[in-house]
């Protein structure tokens, strides 16, 4: 059973029922499969494996066919009556590989069906397919449109079997209803039903954006050839003629939301692709500009980690934090449009060279804009230097009307660029700063960030590990104005 290992990182954590009336069949899996983590029950025959299915749960059950008390079959039966058990996968392997044993198998519910021969070297495999198909199906919403409520019933028992959720509705028309706040990864359909039948229903499906990427599946005694022609060109994705097989359809569902999800990761992959190339020629452009001035050098990656830790603080997700770490990387590209004899002026900016100073978040903005993959970091880019009061530029904007991303990118911003040194200046001590960061708080700077900062900034200072420390470096050579500022524009 050597080749059970090859891939287990996968089963880790997962709850695993093994049912053989051979000890060392039971012993040889066990072992395999608690040595990469997976919690591994054991049960002699089908009537025990049953009673501890009812009281525990499973992941996945494995299960021989031929056993004293209750067989491999009869239990399979059993678990997909019960809806306690009834979406708990199974997979029966048996010494049995006749086509009637395993078409048996298939009938009591079974996911799939190996034999022990096979195991040595699928296994494994076949756990893990069985398991991402069942994660995949797992909470998948599927909209069951008929009028006959014999129908509904059926379909809705045949999906909820193996594992997807079903949202019911009579007609088109209270179908639609449904989909104002729902919105399901399949549609079922009739055709011929009261109120709004199936043509219309399809036709006002594919005439919202919003719907008209769901698969749309037709269920109708209609077997007529132009009206299959006729639905399937007004959208439909696929046609199943009443009386139809349950299997028939899940096998088609399946199908059907398998090619979908493939489509999804193909898309997926190459946005990701893209994003690396255009963040690769970004960099370099970042590059150039740190070439530009040994003041700004470090500053993006201080702001990014200052902000990143803010929105921590905030309880945001892995994903909103990465977010906010690459729009504050990214917050002064717009710098690489701005002339060197104003970006490198030692000393104060006159008005024309403030202004020129100021298109630098919209010039990093177009830079950005062309990329689908970056469009959720553009609020960073462009309005890190709002103010809350309405001071700010390039908009104006005021209050919650600053996306909350870019408002604490500004904090970060505010912070470094005062504790930087500068040709023209020293950067201030770390307590200087931090209360002219709470005096900014409410004019300035967003009163919710500042007060996430500071107490990060007070259990820094408490262990001695400031952000200063931890960001430490020179800031960029942009123009901010501070709660005390002069009438005249200051340089940071």
């Amino acid at each position: 059973m050597d080749g059970l290992t090859k891939t287990l990182p996968l089963l880790k954590e997962l709850r695993i029922l093994i049912v053989d009336d051979s000890a060392v069949v039971r012993s040889v899996l066990s072992k395999e499969l608690l040595r990469s983590g997976v919690q591994v029950t054991q049960a002699e025959n089908g009537q025990q494996a049953l009673d501890i299915a009812l009281r525990k749960e499973f992941d996945l059950i494995i299960t021989d066919v031929e056993m004293p008390c209750m067989n491999g079959i009869e239990l399979c039966r059993r678990l997909k009556s019960d809806p306690r058990t009834q979406q708990i996968p199974i997979v029966i392997l048996s010494s049995l590989d006749s086509e009637e044993d395993i078409r048996k198998g298939f009938l009591a519910g079974a996911s799939t069906y190996i034999t022990k021969a096979q195991a040595k070297e699928s296994l494994i495999e076949t756990i893990e397919t069985v398991l991402q198909k069942t994660t995949f199906q797992r909470g998948r919403l599927i909209l069951v449109v008929d009028d006959s409520s014999t129908v509904r019933t059926l379909v809705e028992k045949g999906l909820k079997e193996v594992g997807f959720e079903v949202v019911k509705a009579e007609n088109g028309r209270a179908a639609l209803e449904i989909l104002k706040n729902e919105r399901p990864d399949l549609i079922l359909s009739d055709i011929d039903m009261p109120e709004m039948n199936g043509e219309e229903f399809c036709k006002a499906v594919h005439s919202d954006p919003l719907l008209a990427t769901i698969p749309f599946v037709v269920l109708s005694a209609n077997n007529d050839r132009p009206i299959m022609r006729r639905m399937l060109q007004i959208g439909a994705d696929s046609y199943l003629v009443k009386p139809f097989n349950i299997d028939q359809l899940v096998i088609t569902v399946e199908k059907l939301l398998s090619d979908k999800l493939l489509l999804l990761y193909k898309e997926k992959e190459r946005l990701e692709t893209e994003q690396r190339l255009i963040l690769a020629s970004i960099t370099s452009l970042c590059c150039a500009l740190e070439a530009r001035d040994a003041y700004t050098r470090g500053h993006s990656e201080a702001v990014a980690s200052i902000a990143t830790r803010i929105a921590a603080g905030m309880g945001m997700s892995r994903e909103e934090t990465d977010l906010v770490m690459l729009g504050g990387k990214l917050h002064d590209l717009g710098k690489i449009g701005v002339v060197d004899s104003v970006l490198l002026k030692p000393g104060k900016l006159s008005d024309e060279e403030f202004a020129i100073i100021k298109r630098h978040p919209v010039i990093g903005a177009d830079i950005l804009r062309p990329v689908p993959s970056l469009a959720k970091i553009l609020p960073i880019v462009l309005y890190h230097h709002e103010r809350i009061d309405g001071k700010g530029y390039p908009e104006g904007l005021k209050g919650d009307r600053i996306p909350l991303w870019a408002r604490i990118t500004a904090v970060g911003d505010t912070y470094h660029a005062l504790t930087s040194d500068r040709p023209y200046r020293a950067g201030m001590d770390r307590e200087k700063a931090l209360q002219i960061i709470e005096s900014a708080s409410g004019t300035q700077l967003c009163p919710d960030c500042v007060e996430i900062f500071l107490k990060m900034e007070l259990w820094a200072g408490e262990s001695g590990d400031t952000v200063s420390d931890r960001t430490g470096g020179p800031s960029d050579e942009e123009p901010i104005a501070l709660p005390d500022a002069a009438a005249a524009p200051a340089r940071k």
